[in-house]
């Protein structure tokens, strides 16, 4: 068993930051990765940092563009922190050496992006995550933290008290991809899930194969409720074929989406008549999918996205990775052609439900990044926020994991915070798992840290053994089935026939993954079994989302819902929580915090 004072999982943005700030407070940190930090995803970040830097911005205005932007779901404390803190972590950053795009004077470019009232997007050209990720894996190496590369967490060592918020996490277990050992890994101090987001759950996504939601499923599955998951950002302009991410800042240069008909639609069409093809996310992406729905599209399936008229040396200079991009995978020039783009899902503003500093209910378990929800983003998230959140709150969770005192936190979190609970929502079949054993630890009588550790390891390797040892359905059939039922029936635009057919595929899935195995019979990198463990995973985060998505009958930032189309604030200005109970989801709801340091935010109708 390996032992540290904070243990992180997960090595893109908020892992990196996480350790970093660990370190400093004087912790003795390891990071437990199944990727390389450089492979993260984190690395396919294009667009910027939002920072409020220069003279007629400040973190008030941030704020409040955040909060507008959430459709007034996210927690003002959580807003106001990131608001807060994100000035100081960017100067950070450019003094650890990140080479940000800069102005003829010297100062740090900043750009416009969707959603907001001032060009406080910061960036390194279109390869800001990349930037980002070097930057801080270079202060990793050169604090000498403790990396194990290539050891996939799939557990938590928890405690197993009967209320999640007398339970204590002393640890996690993890297959060592290299020896097909699995391993125990003690935190005396905290763990940190940095595990980056869920994006496999769907089948047109940005993201990695890697993000399949595997902090999410852990900390449910542990007892940490998942907050406001019905929540799934669709990015608006990505590759029809692959997927892949053209970054918002082609249209904060002044790139712009024309349909079929060759109408800039955004104001043509009055979708956004002051902001144009820089209104929010899940505006643009609905405006687009409506085009294409209304047969305005191109070939029934995408519109186009033009920067020719910024002419080659500024694509050049500040979008040179788009060209390659549309090249390699469209066969597309953009600087002599417009580029073909459609909505993919892109990034989940639900998570492990967690405070400003980082912290779960379970005590000594925290979670920041995108697999984490504090909640900053609320109902959508803007552009050029993620990567602030990944720097500030994974700061804040490394350094209070390390014992450092940041201050009572004022967003609530666990059971307790709860306003009522949801007795009414009727859906097509039992939802939750089969066949669950829910000790945590073993009848309730371990509680030293070490045998808590020892136990869950135990516990994993049995599981991964039967896998690997008995005939039985392969992982990707049931994968397969899964995406395509949330990309049909739980994508930008949802009804509540097809939410209830999604839980429908999602209950088969559950069941076929009863008798799941693995093909492969190898101890060392056997990606079956990871890919196996993964889709697991997968089953527990789709259901989440498609279960928040049927009880909130109301139509709130990318939550689109056919059969209600207004935002109700009477009944819905809360957050919808789930909690695992034993292996069967408990909805319940918990208030949203609109009261900030010097105001209390009004909700408003949201428009650009």
């Amino acid at each position: 068993m390996h032992e540290h004072d904070v243990v992180v999982v997960g090595a893109g943005g908020a892992g990196l930051r996480a350790a970093i700030a660990a370190q400093e407070e004087g912790a003795d940190v390891a990071m437990v990765t199944k990727l390389h930090p450089v492979r993260s995803h984190t690395g396919a970040a294009e667009g910027g940092i939002n920072a409020a830097l220069r003279d007629g911005d400040d973190w008030e205005l941030h704020a409040y563009d955040t909060m507008k932007g959430s459709d007034y779901l996210g927690d003002a404390p959580a807003i106001e922190t990131l608001a807060q803190d994100a000035p100081e972590e960017v100067i950070q950053l450019e003094h650890w050496g990140m080479p940000f795009s800069r102005e003829d004077d010297g100062r740090v470019s900043q750009r416009p992006f969707g959603g907001l009232s001032f060009p406080r997007t910061t960036y390194a050209g279109a390869e800001t995550g990349h930037h980002l990720l070097h930057t801080m894996y270079e202060q990793v190496v050169k604090r000498g933290i403790q990396v194990y590369d290539e050891f996939y967490v799939s557990q938590l060592a928890v405690t197993d008290h009967d209320e999640p918020e007398e339970r204590e996490c002393h640890g996690v277990v993890a297959y060592d991809i290299k020896s097909g050992e699995v391993v125990g890994f003690r935190a005396t101090g905290g763990v940190v899930l940095a595990t980056g987001g869920d994006g496999q759950v769907f089948e047109h996504t940005t993201n990695a194969v890697a993000n399949t939601g595997d902090g999410p499923a852990m900390a449910y599955r542990a007892g940490a409720p998942v907050e406001d998951m019905e929540f799934v950002q669709f990015h608006p302009t990505t590759l029809p074929s692959t997927g892949v991410l053209i970054s918002e800042g082609v249209r904060g240069e002044g790139g712009i989406l024309y349909n079929g008909e060759g109408e800039r639609f955004m104001f043509e069409r009055g979708y956004a008549n002051n902001a144009g093809e820089l209104a929010s996310r899940d505006v643009v992406s609905r405006a687009e999918l409506t085009e294409i729905n209304e047969g305005r599209g191109i070939d029934e399936e995408y519109v186009e996205l033009d920067m020719r008229h910024l002419g080659e040396e500024r694509i050049t200079d500040r979008l040179e990775n788009i060209i390659h991009l549309a090249e390699d995978f469209e066969g597309v020039d953009p600087l002599k052609e417009p580029m073909p783009v459609k909505p993919g899902q892109h990034y989940h503003m639900g998570g492990i439900e967690t405070d400003e500093n980082g912290e779960t209910c379970v005590d000594g378990l925290y979670a920041a990044g995108e697999c984490a929800c504090a909640s900053v983003h609320g109902s959508n998230r803007l552009g050029g926020n993620a990567l602030p959140e990944l720097i500030v709150f994974g700061a804040r969770a490394g350094r209070h994991a390390a014992g450092t005192d940041l201050g009572t936190a004022e967003v609530p979190v666990g059971p307790s915070a709860r306003s009522e609970t949801e007795d009414g929502l009727e859906t097509p079949v039992n939802p939750g798992a089969l066949g669950v054993d829910d000790d945590v630890a073993a009848d309730g009588a371990l509680v030293e840290p070490s045998e808590v550790v020892e136990h869950a390891v135990e516990t994993e390797r049995t599981r991964i053994e039967g896998m690997l040892e008995r005939d039985g359905i392969n992982h990707a059939e049931i994968r397969e089935d899964l995406q395509r039922a949330m990309t049909e029936y739980v994508n930008v635009f949802r009804t509540e026939e097809g939410l209830k057919k999604a839980l429908e595929t999602i209950r088969e899935c559950r069941e076929r993954y009863q008798d799941v195995a693995v093909s492969d019979p190898s101890r060392t990198f056997n990606t079956d079994l990871i890919h196996t463990v993964e889709t697991g995973n997968l089953i527990d985060v789709a259901e989440t989302i498609t279960l928040g998505a049927l009880a909130r009958t109301e139509f709130r930032g990318a939550h689109w819902r056919k059969e209600h189309q207004e935002r109700k604030d009477e009944s819905w200005l809360k957050h919808t929580m789930i909690a695992w109970n034993g292996g069967s989801p408990e909805l319940y709801y918990k208030p949203v915090v609109l009261e900030g340091e010097n105001k209390e935010y009004e909700p408003k109708v949201r428009s650009y």
